[in-house]
């Protein structure tokens, strides 16, 4: 069944090498029951891990059932342990969180092919242990506690059973029971080896190896007669009818029967209990995640509100809009008031309409201020005199009511359109349109509200009322002249085409001097404002995506800081997981389940909390939010992405550990 032939293993401790093998040759049968005794430091540990496929040699021939196996790699090994091998470890190594079954049916998570589930619990009958199946270990005595180790051991019905000291806990009573129960194994046709400093206890197996040194120094069969003659290990003849071999028989039906195998168990199950231990430190990792996400779906619904907000904005600046302005012309190095020396007029407007041809509107305005009373009401508001064209120029069509008509702004009508502050502060917030309003003394009828305009700077757009310029300019403010023009181009491509034909135009219409054409008109591009808006927008929704990425982040390396500690904390548990079977990937889907765990229920309470928060802004601040599914979503990968990015390395970290020192990790 094994065959060692020159097998070398060196350790090195500071600056010595410690020979733990040294040239060992031994063959070991099927069926066989060996005990492998010496003092301590003597190698027979080391011979133990090398035979169980724990450890590697560094030189030598190690061949398992006639094949060779000393290259194998880990996981190839991991693997054959998993089918072949069964251990019972000195310390039980048996899992805190679980149960006395749940231990025993561990070994079945890394198993395709698992027994039937009523196996686990027909070795825990066998081994008297009914009643305690659902006992945590710290509710156990150590005699059972070590037979809960004897039966995960044989829950994969292995061919080899290795003990380490599996009586070196145990009184006189419950170490002759343990070794019965070896026994019995053994009579079933598993071969047993037991590694054992008691003599008396070396005694009850059929073979014994003696190691000193690293070197097998006596190698001898045991009957109940007493030992047969000693035999130097490189000439020993074995043979399958020698005394040292074991019944026979070669599987374990007589204790239980196997059944059609089932899938591996689920990690994320695995991952939810391993984090249920500590559940305060899961709790803080999961409180990260829980911030990053619900900054990512608060940012983002916040940013896309505040775009639909400058989106708002940008539509009443009106479309492909410029804006003509009489310029500030200096005369001896001083600034003269804006309109000095040239000035706007209604045949401006006239002018630019009929002669270029792709402008298709314009409209004059004049500005003012005045006083507005209605009944025991008063407010001091912006007056603004337009053109019918205004309200198609700035996307102003009137909520209620409706917008003045030509023959209105001919017959210098005296009506009027008022903004959301003036119904708000003047009409108390209710209908106005019907109603008389006095501004400056004179009463206008009140025919429209204009929708809302927003704040623009400390400017509030909606404070304002618009009436008819013919009106504004004869019967209101007396001007002569326009303030502005507003003017629609076709085409947003035609705008810059547009402001050299309109200065060409100003400055010939009105024969400006070349010495003031630089300055005697300004000109103002919407299209540009509309850009710097929206950049602003788009700046300001990056930003808000970066702290929102800054939150992952932290949170992320909560997630890998605990996961560090997790790998430090069951450096044994992974040695045992990597001792009955488990594979390197194995132990990273574990790890990398439980940090995706914690993102994804940090995550999915961080949508919660982000919904929370932003709907409570959206009360108390009254910003404009808009939760986007597609929002929600991106958060939720972003979540599991940082659980599985931030998870891996210390994932990794814990599949690479060698199982012996892993074992023996304090």
């Amino acid at each position: 069944m094994i065959e060692l032939a020159n097998i070398h293993k060196t350790y090195k401790t500071g600056d010595a090498d410690i020979k733990a093998a040294d040239g060992i040759s031994l063959k070991i049968e099927q069926g066989e029951f060996v005990a492998i005794m010496g003092p301590s430091g003597s190698g027979k540990s080391t011979l133990m891990h090398i035979l169980g496929l724990l450890d590697k040699p560094d030189s030598g021939s190690y061949r398992l059932f006639g094949k060779e196996i000393s290259g194998l790699s880990d996981d190839g090994l991991a693997e054959l342990r998993h089918g072949m091998v069964g251990f019972v470890f000195q310390q039980f190594n048996l899992l805190s969180r679980m149960t006395a079954l749940e231990n025993v049916m561990l070994p079945l998570v890394y198993s395709r092919n698992a027994p039937d589930v009523k196996w686990p619990r027909d070795l825990l009958e066998k081994m008297g242990l009914a009643d305690r199946a659902n006992h945590m270990p710290n509710q156990l005595s150590i005699g059972q506690q070590q037979r809960v180790a004897i039966a995960r051991a044989l829950v994969n019905s292995p061919r080899i059973i290795l003990a380490d000291e599996p009586t070196g806990n145990l009184d006189t009573k419950r170490a002759g029971e343990i070794m019965e129960i070896l026994k019995e194994l053994n009579d079933r046709g598993i071969t047993v080896i037991i590694v054992t400093h008691e003599e008396d206890i070396g005694r009850k197996a059929r073979r014994m190896i003696r190691i000193r040194d690293g070197k097998v120094v006596e190698d001898f069969c045991l009957s109940d007669k007493g030992p047969s003659p000693t035999f130097p290990a490189a000439q020993r003849p074995f043979h399958s009818d020698m005394p040292c071999h074991g019944a026979g028989k070669n599987s374990l039906r007589g204790l239980g029967s196997l059944l059609d195998p089932s899938e591996l168990r689920d990690f994320f199950l695995q991952g939810f209990r391993s984090l249920k231990i500590n559940k305060l430190r899961t709790g803080l990792s999961m409180l990260g995640i829980l911030i990053g996400v619900a900054a990512v779906v608060a940012m983002l619904a916040l940013g896309k509100g505040a775009r639909q907000d400058i989106q708002n904005q940008l539509s009443s600046l009106g479309s492909n809009l410029l804006m003509l302005r009489p310029g500030i012309v200096r005369s001896g190095g001083a600034a003269l008031e804006t309109g000095a020396t040239t000035r706007l007029t209604t045949d401006d407007v006239k002018n630019i309409e009929e002669r270029l041809s792709y402008v298709l509107d314009a409209s004059g305005a004049v500005v003012d201020r005045g006083q507005v009373a209605f009944l025991d009401k008063n407010w001091n508001t912006q007056v603004m005199g337009v053109e019918p064209a205004y309200e198609n120029l700035h996307a102003t069509t009137p909520k209620f009511g409706r917008f003045f008509t030509d023959a209105e702004n001919r017959q210098r009508a005296l009506v009027a359109l008022v903004g959301m502050t003036i119904v708000n502060e003047v009409f108390n917030n209710e209908n106005p349109v019907g109603q008389m309003l006095k501004i400056n003394k004179v009463n206008f009828r009140v025919i429209g509200v204009v929708p809302e305009k927003g704040a623009q700077g400390w400017r509030d757009r909606d404070d304002v009322i618009l009436i008819p310029l013919q009106t504004a300019m004869h019967r209101f403010s007396g001007k002569q002249y326009l303030d502005y023009i507003d003017i629609e181009v076709a085409k947003a491509s035609d705008t810059g085409r547009a402001e050299d034909d309109i200065m060409d135009l100003m400055i010939s219409t009105h024969k400006v001097p070349p010495s003031q054409r630089d300055d005697a008109f300004q000109i103002w591009n919407m299209a540009d404002i509309q850009e710097a808006l929206s950049q602003s927008g788009r700046t300001m929704s990056m930003l808000l995506s970066v702290i929102a990425a800054i939150s992952l982040v932290v949170g992320g390396i909560g997630i890998m800081n605990i996961m560090f500690v997790s790998v430090t904390e069951r450096t044994r548990e992974i040695g045992l997981r990597k001792a009955i079977g488990a594979k390197k990937f194995d132990i990273l889907a574990q790890f990398l389940a439980e940090a995706v765990v914690i993102s994804a229920v940090g995550g999915g309470l961080g949508i919660a909390t982000g919904l929370l928060l932003i709907n409570l802004v959206a009360l108390a601040v009254g910003w404009n939010v808009i939760i986007s599914i597609p929002s929600i979503f991106l958060a939720v990968f972003f979540s599991g992405a940082v659980g599985i990015v931030f998870g891996l390395y210390p994932a990794q970290k814990a599949s690479l550990l060698n199982p012996i020192d892993a074992l023996r990790y304090e």
